[in-house]
């Protein structure tokens, strides 16, 4: 990330229940570690500062993962990591909560709890498959001794006590758990189950590990959903990556937006498998077949399978997790957006992690990469508006978004210009001297936003500060290559955003996928406090970001659209919204 110095995140990286810190030029460094005596500190006071307004999160303490989301007679469940009892990770129960609309949350009491031999060290991540008969259950991996570090690692169930309760309120935990112990597979690396799906009359389903440097997704069937065997070869596995965390599996249609039942496995559909690496702090895809006559996953040809792969998000988001929604026929991703502070921090400020708006998931038209954009109910939010067109913005223009309240908003503008003429010339030594998998934040992180371009940068400058002291911005700069194409850069810069120097702030950035073809180019963030989560060209490339300014707070926060690139640049649209609190009970 930025730069791949190693950053001691603290706490940050403990993602699926293991911390690792990134330095892809000096190696990496991983560790799972407990502060016993930071575990069980409550804060006396929650600072609210940086607490967001619409995203998900609890009134207090630490978070982590989404666990298991599913829709069930009427109501979402969101089941998600917590330590109850302070901000720091530890004590970690699978925390519930519902809501009929994916951004109203009212809280229930944990689903899972330590309590059982098969469990009593940690209750780690999982997921949710409804069976045919509409009944509920739940794969988790349950610790079961602290050795070897970071604990041994087995399979475990859930019922729900009440089929007919809709909010699930209780759920039971089998006296003939473990349902799957390791056998060949790493003990200490051997976690986070999938949903599961059928393959001739048998359910199959998978879970992450790896071998040595080979990441692996160990294949499991069974007839019955409790007397799991493991297959002679996995699902998928790819080398020199590290531990897959997190792993999902899902299909989608080749022929439109709706999404599909992870029972899915035949017809007009490409496969995707994810993983959340454990080495990167990063959520990977791949979009392939799944051949069920060798039950294997085949990524497509020419698909990166490597941390220079495809990722949902290229900035702050890991450990996700999908699920089909029936009722609207979609796909639906959440994922976490850890805290970038340290854990004196954490302490302090009584409360860690957030989840990120939850984002709908479709196969882009082209068959090479998936899109994500948030849920159409995001919007029942949207507050006081405020629009802008047609607006030129020559070399050094800042134009002012005023009327809403900016640290709490959603915007959405597009962009136009009249010629690709003045792209900058791409470096081709760029390619020599980053590696490829961090070569489109390297390039940003080079050239910001004060660097002169020719097609920009231009984009928004969000949680700006009176003076300009601090400033997140979002922007994009577009470049000649030598074959005549462009190369769309995306960029969401943290290194501006905040004046304390103790604070992780990195530059993201993705490339685009885009032709220009009609001269013009989409963006849009959702700015919440201490978030920025931002959309390029309907979902293409997203980022997200995490900041923590310390003058541009709440009505002391300024909004603008700027150019600093030779080419104007036109504000064709921009819709800008205040954005309500939801309920969170």
């Amino acid at each position: 990330m930025g730069s791949f110095n190693v950053f001691v995140w603290g706490l940050v990286a403990l993602v699926c229940f293991s911390h690792t810190l990134n330095n892809f030029k000096g190696g990496v460094m991983g560790f799972h570690k407990i502060f016993k005596d930071l575990q069980n500190i409550s804060a006396t006071e929650i600072q609210e500062a940086h607490r967001t307004g619409y995203h998900f999160q609890p009134k207090q303490n630490w978070i982590n993962d989404p666990n298991a989301p599913m829709f069930y007679k009427g109501i979402y469940h969101l089941f998600y990591q917590y330590n109850p009892k302070g901000s720091v990770w530890g004590n970690i129960v699978w925390a519930h909560s519902v809501s009929e609309d994916l951004i109203n949350w009212t809280p229930l009491e944990p689903a899972i709890e330590p309590s059982k031999p098969f469990d009593q060290f940690g209750c780690w991540s999982g997921s949710a498959t409804v069976l045919p008969d509409n009944k509920p259950i739940i794969l988790y991996t349950g610790i079961t001794a602290e050795q070897p570090e970071p604990g041994y690692q087995v399979q475990n169930y859930a019922i729900p006590e009440d089929t007919s309760d809709p909010y699930l309120t209780k759920w039971i935990k089998p006296d003939d758990n473990p349902i799957i112990k390791p056998t060949q597979e790493n003990a200490s690396a051997f976690r986070d189950p999938t949903t599961a799906w059928m393959l001739n009359g048998q359910w199959e389903m998978t879970v992450g590990s790896k071998r040595d440097m080979v990441g692996v997704s160990y294949l499991y069937r069974s007839p019955d959903f409790i007397n799991w065997t493991l297959v002679d070869h996995p699902l998928h596995e790819t080398e020199n990556v590290g531990m897959f965390e997190c792993p999902d599996f899902y299909p989608v249609s080749i022929t439109g937006e709706n999404g599909l039942d992870t029972t899915v496995i035949e017809g007009e559909i490409k496969h995707v498998f994810k993983v959340s690496l454990d080495m990167t702090r990063y959520d990977y895809y791949t979009i392939g077949k799944y051949d069920i006559e060798q039950d294997i996953y085949i990524p497509d040809e020419g698909m990166i399978d490597s941390w220079a792969g495809l990722r949902y998000d290229w900035g702050n988001f890991y450990a996700s997790k999908s699920f089909f929604d029936p009722s609207k026929n979609r796909r639906v991703i959440w994922g976490w957006a850890n805290e970038s502070s340290t854990i004196d921090e954490y302490v302090k400020k009584g409360w860690a992690g957030i989840q990120c708006i939850p984002r709908t998931v479709w196969l882009d038209p082209s068959g090479k990469q998936l899109l994500l954009w948030p849920v159409a109910e995001l919007e029942t939010l949207r507050d006081v508006n405020v629009q802008l067109s047609n607006v030129e913005l020559n070399q050094g223009d800042k134009v002012e978004v005023e009327g809403i309240t900016v640290a709490q908003a959603d915007v959405d503008v597009v962009f136009t210009f009249p010629s690709l003429d003045k792209a900058e010339a791409y470096d081709n030594a760029w390619d020599e001297t980053y590696p490829l998998e961090t070569l489109a934040e390297n390039i940003c992180e080079v050239m910001g936003t004060t660097k002169q371009g020719g097609l920009g940068p231009f984009g928004l400058l969000t949680l700006t500060s009176n003076g300009f002291e601090e400033y997140t911005p979002v922007f994009f700069r577009v470049f000649n290559t030598p074959n005549t194409n462009r190369r769309v850069l995306m960029c969401s810069d943290a290194m501006p955003s905040t004046l304390n120097e103790q604070e992780y702030r990195p530059s993201f950035g993705g490339f685009v996928d885009l032709d220009l073809a009609d001269n013009k180019i989409s963006l849009r963030s959702l700015i919440d406090h201490s978030v920025v989560e931002s959309f390029a060209a309907g979902g293409k490339t997203v980022i997200t970001s995490r900041v923590y300014p310390t003058l541009a707070i709440n009505e002391n926060a300024h909004l603008h659209v700027f150019n600093n690139g030779t080419e104007i640049v036109t504000i064709e649209r921009l819709d800008a919204w205040s954005m309500k609190n939801p309920m969170m009970n």
